[in-house]
């Protein structure tokens, strides 16, 4: 997916309202999980993502920091991110406890 077009999202836009259930892709431009949910806001939270699974059974929630990420919306408005890391680098994070 070419994420060149896509619009940036600011800082003060990285809100759990806006970011929840949000996509991410990994370095290899591959969907690597969803955005579980939030601690914090703005560009110092942390993000929580579940990883691996299917259809949200198994999945392991790994927390990230926002400024690893990078938030964007889509030509339909559409809210993903992109990072550096792998699905498989994502499954050998520690798993985040409540």
């Amino acid at each position: 997916m070419d994420h060149s077009s896509h619009i940036r999202l600011s800082p003060e836009e990285l809100t759990p309202a806006a970011l929840e259930g949000a996509t991410i892709y990994g370095a290899d431009d591959h969907k690597v999980g969803h955005v579980s949910h939030i601690h914090g806001t703005g560009i110092s939270s942390r993000i929580i993502i579940d990883v691996g699974g299917f259809l949200g059974l198994g999945a392991k929630p790994v927390a990230v920091p926002a400024n690893e990420l990078e938030f964007m919306r889509d030509a339909d408005g559409d809210v993903h991110a992109v990072t550096t890391w792998t699905k498989d680098q994502l499954e050998q994070m520690p798993e985040h406890h409540h």
